[in-house]
């Protein structure tokens, strides 16, 4: 027999066994020897109250073995005699585009300009200890894309477009632990994806479809309006080959010269408002501390903490961002002559730092100019002059956060998770103003509804300018095809359809739907 409750409890119930079934068996007057197990089915951390308190469904297994799992098993065929399907890009609407175009009797043809995961991680070494960018290889390019280094984060609140769920059971099937399933917020952490994305590109192989790696798209051939193909260029030797069929263009949202390509050769586009700040970073104690009402922070039981914040300034939405609980700061830039930061865990979540992206909105009208490109522009020049100010090399330009609300020029800086190293600047005079002034009374905003959380102790480090693409190419809301041009679509996070992880692989899946249909 088996029962279903939904409860409330202590941490130190919700993440012991033993203790959880002492409490369903004393509060629902079961012998607790007849219970086999227990099977959490969701879990949620409510930290608003004083007391923090563990929200649970459960399945209670009595006097019989668990016979459910959470996770199912997908079936994926063996596609090589399908038709051919170009997917252009292998971060996550890429590869969950290709995954749905085996379910559904197509070979895709996977072109990624970067390294396959395993070897991105030197280039990626690289950057934080010898300050080398690979323009073809860093935190934004290659398998697995930029989700695959930034947590592995699944939280979304995008709902109406596609199953959630969905893609959550392909992460389980290629590896990813059944918890994702279970938590509210859930994610894999960056230690983690890189062997689930892996395990990905091998199901993608053995079922037929090819994956190319230092293989870049230099043009998309178009014959009276509709593709055919495209040709690529080898990013190490140069050798240049064409493939034929529909291309799923998920390149993501830091492929500048995909962008300019396109807007080159007539492909309609528009610009589309970002997001730009900084990465702040807290002692994970002390917000743990703050979030759980606690001088003890998060204690035995609990996870690191996470918060979010969203305010008004001034017409412009000021908010966190990709919030990584015991993380750390990285250089995420794609060239040379720029910085950018981002922010990633592992799935301990146990380090010594916790940091998130504090942004503010940024609008097309806000920036002058009616060019399709004004945005990337604008956000390229922001990432020139970090690189300047941070003494052109990775070394990023920060400030101490009270020190940045009062404009004043940090003395010193705190000890940081980021490896290349921090130099004193003031943020608060370089920064565009209608970018510093809106975090200023942001992160006021943000310090008097949580006491403890503006302090001298948080390190401000710029910039944070990738939070989503500069650009939208344009497409049909129903088929997802380009306005103009049949067989291209659009998709993912570069293509401005997405935001995340988990709404660039549903986006990905749906692209890989459309162009099923197209095709047949």
């Amino acid at each position: 027999m088996t029962k279903e409750y939904e409860i409330r409890v202590e941490p130190r119930i919700a993440y012991d066994d033993k203790m959880l079934k002492d409490f369903v068996a004393r509060e629902n007057r079961l012998d607790v020897r007849t219970i086999t197990a227990i099977q959490v089915i969701r879990r949620s951390i409510d930290a608003r109250q004083k007391f923090v308190r563990v929200n649970m469904k459960i399945r209670v297994y009595i006097g019989e073995k668990p016979n459910k799992n959470l996770s199912v098993a997908i079936e994926y065929k063996y596609v090589g005699k399908g038709k051919n399907v170009i997917v252009v890009g292998e971060g996550p609407a890429g590869l969950f585009a290709a995954l749905r175009l085996i379910e559904l009797g197509y070979r895709p043809i996977i072109v990624e300009r970067g390294k396959n995961v395993h070897e991105r991680k030197k280039d990626i070494a690289k950057i934080k200890k010898m300050q080398m960018v690979d323009p073809e290889s860093n935190y934004s390019f290659g398998e697995g894309g930029a989700g695959a280094y930034s947590d592995g984060k699944l939280y979304t609140r995008s709902k109406k477009r596609g199953s959630v769920e969905k893609i959550l059971q392909v992460f389980c099937h290629h590896g990813a632990s059944e918890n994702i399933l279970i938590d509210a917020h859930p994610h894999i952490g960056t230690d983690k994806l890189p062997r689930v994305i892996e395990n990905m590109r091998e199901t993608i192989i053995r079922c037929g479809g090819h994956v190319y790696h230092n293989t870049k798209m230099v043009k998309i051939n178009i014959n009276n309006g509709v593709v055919t193909g495209i040709v690529t260029k080898d990013t190490e030797n140069g050798e240049e080959k064409e493939f034929d069929g529909p291309v799923i263009l998920a390149t993501g949202h830091s492929a500048r010269d995909v962008y300019r390509y396109l807007n080159d050769n007539g492909i309609e586009m528009e610009a589309k408002g970002i997001a730009v700040g900084v990465r702040l970073e807290h002692p994970s104690h002390l917000i743990d501390c703050i979030q759980y009402h606690s001088k003890l922070g998060r204690g035995q039981w609990l996870p690191a903490a996470e918060y979010s914040f969203v305010t008004q300034v001034e017409e412009r939405g000021v908010y966190s961002f990709c919030m990584c609980p015991g993380g750390f700061v990285v250089p995420a830039a794609t060239d040379k002559g720029q910085i950018v930061v981002n922010g990633m865990s592992p799935s301990t979540r146990d380090g010594r730092w916790s940091n998130s992206g504090i942004v503010v909105e940024t609008r097309p009208e806000d920036i002058p100019g009616d060019n399709a490109l004004k945005i990337m522009t604008w956000q390229e020049e922001l990432e020139k002059e970090c690189w300047l100010q941070g003494n052109m090399k990775q070394t990023a330009p920060a400030q101490r956060m009270v020190d940045f609300i009062n404009k004043k020029l940090s003395y010193d800086l705190p000890k940081s998770s980021y490896t290349p190293g921090l130099i004193s600047s003031p943020l608060h005079f370089w920064l565009p103003a209608s970018i510093a002034t809106r975090l200023r009374k942001g992160l006021m905003q943000f310090g008097k509804s949580s006491n403890g959380f503006l302090t001298n102790e948080a390190v401000m480090i710029a910039i944070e300018t990738r939070t989503s693409a500069p650009v939208r190419i344009l497409r049909d809301p129903e088929n997802l095809m380009h306005v103009r041009v049949k067989g291209l679509f659009p998709c993912g996070e570069g293509a401005g359809y997405a935001g995340g992880i988990v709404s660039a692989a549903i986006d990905g899946e749906r692209c890989a739907e459309m162009c099923a249909a197209y095709l047949s």
